[in-house]
């Protein structure tokens, strides 16, 4: 301690007596190594006549400054550049901290008054706190079987370290994680880790009271699965189209991404990958057979393997190419019989219905089906069988039909002929012929047993005469069958008015009914009239 500075000390414990008011704050004061503190004070009176400060390591004490009124500021050599001291209250500003000035710092002032007051503060010269850093014992943790700890390194004095998930402070429950502070690391151990654990990013902050540090945010991929294994379609199905663009699909939940393989009765197939298509059952000449396919997902890190639920199925060609074969030759009522065929040209067929005109064709003595019903025989074929035949053919993925009317030859039947049976002179008279007939009748006509050579359905008369009077006949011919029917029909040709209908008048009844009242009425006019000329005298 040089000279100056151990004089004024020493008078001043001397003469000095303690004052009231305090001259420092406080303490301990804390500042970053390299930057600059200033240690200020709490006088109130700036009137002084001296002022001294002092640093103690502990060890020894240094004088480091003294301000006075007569001779100003005079600094030891080992601290000038970096001290400097107010001339008002006393402050001391220090530059360019050290690690060796943390110590104490005194403060000497005597008053004009003659008072004298000393009082120290502790300064810690604190390490900058340096950005923390994130380092993890495991590159690839598997959820639930891997413990993972993250450590967290930073320098700097007096350190408190806490950990972050995104900005939600992560909590320690000592069990599944812990959290161990040491004076520059702190370690985050995370026990059976969960995907969940580590979704981030993570951080660190080291903090004392004059700085704080985060790290870099930090994430580490944990793997997991594969599960929840699932094979679209979910529903099994008794049959699928062949040849259709059918294909099944596998999805697992599972970090990295799984790997699939797939399966028939439980035997490996030589397609991989999370589609499997028809396309390749088919290729490997599979399908036919009804079989159940699986799918299995595979993780390469966590090293699981879990199947999916099975999907079975059949392939069936769809059907196509249906026709109805039908009898060539002509068909006669009665006489001929009739087989009809229905035939698809691909697929199976399980089902096969025929109809008659849109209404299910019924077995009976003369209508026969064979036992897969691909045929029927209608023996004989009778005039109701002109019809529309359909054979429907199905299976569980297809549904096909095909139509054919057959024809049968019958007839002529029922004929018929209409028209006026009575007519009068000069009017005209109109027969018609009809008949049930395949193919259509033709016609002609007779006069009472004569050929007329009309050979229509119609029989003309523009202007009758009395000769016209007669039997006319209707001869019907069916050139199929080659049966012919007649049917006769009488006119009568009668005087002109002949036929006038009457105006409407009384009944007989009526109009003797009349004629008795109208009498009896009279009788009784004559009798008033004798009783009253026998009354007068």
């Amino acid at each position: 301690m040089d000279l100056f500075a151990y004089k004024s000390l020493l008078f001043l414990s001397l003469i000095g007596c303690c004052v009231a008011d305090e001259l420092l704050p406080a303490g301990p004061l804390e500042a970053v190594l390299g930057k600059n503190v200033t240690i200020k004070t709490l006088i109130k009176d700036p009137s002084y006549l001296f002022i001294t400060w002092t640093f103690s390591d502990g060890k020894e004490a240094n004088s480091i400054a003294s301000v006075s009124e007569s001779t100003g500021l005079k600094l030891n050599d080992a601290y000038k550049g970096r001290v400097n001291v107010s001339s008002i209250n006393g402050n001391l500003f220090l530059k360019d901290l050290k690690s060796e000035d943390s110590g104490d710092y005194q403060i000497q002032i005597i008053k004009k008054d003659g008072s004298t007051k000393t009082e120290e503060i502790n300064l810690r010269v604190l390490e900058p706190v340096s950005k923390p850093k994130i380092t993890s014992d495991l590159t690839e943790p598997i959820e639930h079987n891997s413990t993972v700890v993250l450590t967290c390194t930073a320098t700097g004095s007096f350190l408190t370290f806490s950990w972050l998930r995104g900005a939600t402070p992560i909590e320690a429950d000592g069990k599944r994680v812990i959290v161990a502070n040491k004076e520059e690391s702190s370690t985050l151990t995370i026990n059976n880790v969960l995907r969940s654990d580590l979704v981030g990013p993570i951080f660190c902050t080291a903090v004392n009271k004059l700085e704080t540090e985060k790290s870099s945010g930090f994430n580490l991929t944990v793997y997991y699965g594969p599960e929840e294994v699932t094979l679209t379609p979910s529903k099994s199905s008794d049959v699928i189209e062949a040849g259709s663009n059918f294909n099944m699909s596998c999805a697992a939940g599972s970090l990295p991404p799984a790997t699939f393989v797939w399966y028939r009765n439980k035997v490996l197939m030589e397609n991989s990958g999370p589609v499997l298509t028809l396309a390749t059952i088919e290729k490997l000449k599979l399908g036919a057979q009804k079989a159940e396919y699986t799918c299995a997902a595979k993780n390469a890190k966590t090293l699981r393997a879990i199947a999916s639920t099975g999907f079975s199925f059949a392939t069936m060609e769809p059907i196509s190419g249906v026709s109805v074969i039908v009898p060539t030759e002509v068909l006669m009522a009665g006489n001929s019989s009739a087989n009809l065929s229905c035939l698809a040209t691909s697929g199976t067929v399980t089902t096969r219905t025929w109809l008659k005109d849109g209404k299910p064709l019924v077995a009976s003595s003369r209508v026969v089906f064979s036992a897969d019903k691909s045929s029927v025989k209608i023996d004989p074929v009778q005039k109701e069988d002109n019809a529309e035949f359909t054979c429907q053919l199905s299976n569980a993925i297809s549904k096909f039909k095909a139509s054919h009317t057959m024809t049968v030859n019958y007839g002529p039947d029922s004929v018929m002929v209409t028209g006026q049976a009575e007519v009068e002179v000069k009017d005209p008279i109109e027969l018609s012929c009809s008949s049930e007939s395949v193919p259509a009748a033709t016609f002609t006509w007779k006069f009472n047993g004569t050929a007329t050579g009309v050979k229509t359905a119609k029989y003309v008369v523009e202007k009758a005469t009395y000769k016209n009077t007669g039997s006319y006949m209707c001869v019907a011919t069916n050139a199929g069958t080659g049966r012919t029917m007649t049917k006769n029909f009488t006119v009568s040709v009668k005087e002109e008015g002949a036929l006038d209908v009457e105006p409407e008048g009384l009944s007989d009844g009526a109009i003797a009914g009349i004629v008795i009242a109208v009498l009896v009425a009279l009788g009784a006019a004559i009798g008033l009239i004798i009783y009253c000329r026998q009354k007068v005298p």
